[in-house]
Formats: C-alpha cells, structure tokens, sequence
C-alpha cells in the first residue's frame, strides 16, 4: 500500500485521470515525501492512468521546493502520461509557478474539474 502524507487526498475520477489534492503548505518537510507518493500511486496504475491532476488550489503556502514536486513529478513520470496543475489564479502557489517557469513545462489551470478536462 502506498503511503501519501497526510492530508493529501487522492481520487481517481474514471475515463478522465487521478487528482491529488495536496496539502496546505508544500515545504522542504513534505515535497519529498509527497512527491513519492504521487509516483508511487502513478507508477501503481501506469498501465490504466493518462492524466495526473496536482490539486493546488487549497495550498496557501508553497516554497521554491513545491515547484520543484511538480518537476521531479513531471520528469519521473512515465512518458505516456501527462500531468497538469490546478492552481488558485491569484494564490501564492500559482505564484511560485510562474516565477520559477515551471509553467512553461507544465500546464496550469484555475481549477481542478478544468485540468482533468481532456
């Protein structure tokens, strides 16, 4: 079993991919830790999953090692599947996003119903 630190939630939405709901502040104390549960669930289900969702929009806080969960997760995963970020429009994580140009590899989008639009 996969263990996800807590309180990130995981649901998988059938036909359109997996959201994970991450948790309200990404630090150096859980971006690592919550990056490997994010490829330990996709590398799970690699053969069924096309899409990854990472939930930002209850995020307040995120530091320049959130942006980095959001590459290594992009860089780690297997190539057929493609991730995006949902992300408050004028949150601090979105912020961190744009800042350190992790939006120009990963797609971002205001919320989580419109990122697993495929």
């Amino acid at each position: 079993m996969t263990h996800i630190p807590s309180p990130c939630r995981v649901r998988d939405v059938p036909g359109r991919g997996t959201l994970f709901v991450l948790p309200p502040e990404i630090d150096l104390s859980n971006a690592p830790a919550l990056c490997a549960g994010v490829l330990a669930h996709a590398a799970a289900r690699a053969a069924r999953l096309r899409l990854l969702v990472l939930d930002l929009t209850q995020t307040d806080f995120m530091d320049s090692q959130g942006a980095r969960l959001v590459l290594d997760v992009l860089h780690r995963l297997p190539p057929h599947i493609r991730l995006r970020v949902a992300a408050a429009p004028h949150g601090i994580p979105r912020r961190v996003l744009e800042v350190t140009g992790v939006r120009r590899d990963v797609p971002v989008y205001d919320d989580p119903e419109q990122a697993l639009r495929t």
